[in-house]
Parts: structure tokens; sequence; C-alpha cells
């Protein structure tokens, strides 16, 4: 009786798991990446042979997906432990899907920075600076704080603003701080800050959006916050 063949059987360069380690995951077919999952094949057929079997029964890979562990079974080399490490691949591939189309926050405008915010920094008793680091499509790719303090004693550097930026691969900063006393009016420090960053930007070429001062609602202020930008202290 022939003993089965398995995925050592094949030529070195024939391997899925060699070509995986030296081309990336990429550069297979889909075919060869089941031929992974199955690891062995069965009397007379190699794992990628099966790997092939089960893609012709499945036509695609949407089919494959919603094959039963039963229907699997039906494939020529499939058992049901191969079934259950299929079923389960798919599953997880599923979910990342579903994190990906969960998109991060889109944060276009100062109200939505505000609120995304708000709560956090609402009873502060001293300035914290924060930095939040956006795509190029302006949704949400994490929220840095830096410093705190107050922005006149704070050493708020670009080294550190933008040192952020560019380990998250940001296309864009927005800069938050919040004023305790719920005057979310712009001190000269912040203003002197805002400018610094915004040159410093300049250079690295990852743009300041803005500068958003997160204060307090009061009867003559419904709105708690000031953004720079609208204030007129940033220019295109």
């Amino acid at each position: 009786m022939d003993d089965p063949l398995l995925i050592k059987d094949l030529a070195r360069t024939e391997r899925p798991r060699e070509r995986l380690l030296a081309e990336g995951p990429e550069a297979l077919s889909n075919a060869e990446l089941l031929a992974i999952l199955l690891r062995t094949g069965t009397k007379g057929r190699s794992a990628l042979h099966v790997a092939q079997a089960v893609l012709v029964r499945t036509r695609t890979l949407e089919g494959l997906a919603r094959s039963s562990v039963s229907d699997l079974c039906t494939v020529p080399g499939i058992g049901r432990d191969k079934a259950v490490t299929l079923q389960a691949a798919l599953c997880l591939a599923r979910r990342v899907a579903r994190e990906v189309q969960a998109e991060a926050p889109l944060l276009d405008t100062p109200e939505r920075v505000a609120d995304l915010l708000r709560e956090e920094n609402r009873c502060l008793e001293v300035e914290r600076f924060q930095v939040v680091l956006v795509n190029t499509r302006r949704r949400l790719l994490r929220v840095e704080r830096l410093a705190t303090g107050t922005l006149d004693t704070l050493l708020v550097h670009p080294r550190e603003v933008f040192r952020a930026a560019i380990a998250a691969n940001a296309a864009a900063v927005i800069l938050v701080h919040n004023h305790p006393s719920g005057d979310p009016t712009p001190s000269e420090a912040d203003l002197r800050v805002t400018r610094d960053l915004i040159r410093a930007g300049q250079v690295l070429k990852i743009e300041v959006l803005d500068h958003i001062i997160l204060g307090r609602r009061v009867t003559e202020r419904p709105c708690d916050y000031v953004s720079l930008r609208e204030l007129g202290y940033f220019y295109s």
C-alpha cells in the first residue's frame, strides 16, 4: 500500500510553507494556503491536491465559507479534523473582516473631536495635552496623551508629538487640551505652542489640522470648546 503523500514530498520550491516563508502569504494561491491548513494529504494525493479538490467542489471561497463540516467531509481526503480546521480558519477570517468594516470614528469637524474627548477631560483639575492621530480619510488611529500640567510650564516638544504620529503612520494630527477653568479661550501659550507645532508639521509633511481647547458650557457660552482653526489661527 502506498504511503499518503505529504507536503514534504513535494519539491522544495513547490512546498507552500517554504514559498510562504520565502515570498509571503500573498504570493500563494488559495489552494496553497488551504494546503498549509490541511497539513497532510491522503493516499495518492498530496495536501495540495486535496486543497484543489476542495476548491473545485466549493467553486469559490465564499462557497467554501458556506460549507458545513459534513459538506467538506464529502471531498476525498477531507475528514472531520480537516473540515473543522478549515471552518475555524474561515471563521477567523470573517471576524477579521468584521473588525475592518467597523471603521474608526470620522474626525472631520471640531465638534466630532470634542465629542470624542469631552467626557474623559471634563473633571480634570489640570491641563492635559493630547494628540489625536488620524489617517488620510480623517479617521481615528489613536489618541496619544503626552503631558499634564499647564501649557505655560509643560514641555510640549514637537519631537514627542510627531514621534507618535510617525510611529502610527498618521497622515495628520489634531491637537487637543482642556482648560480646567472651563473657559476655552486660548492663551498666548496656547497660540505659541500651536504655531511651533504647525511649523514642525510642515517640515515633516504631517499636517496639524486643528487645535481644540475643551472647556465647559455656561449660559453665556453654549459651546464648550473652541477651534483655533475656526478662530483664524491656521492658514491653508
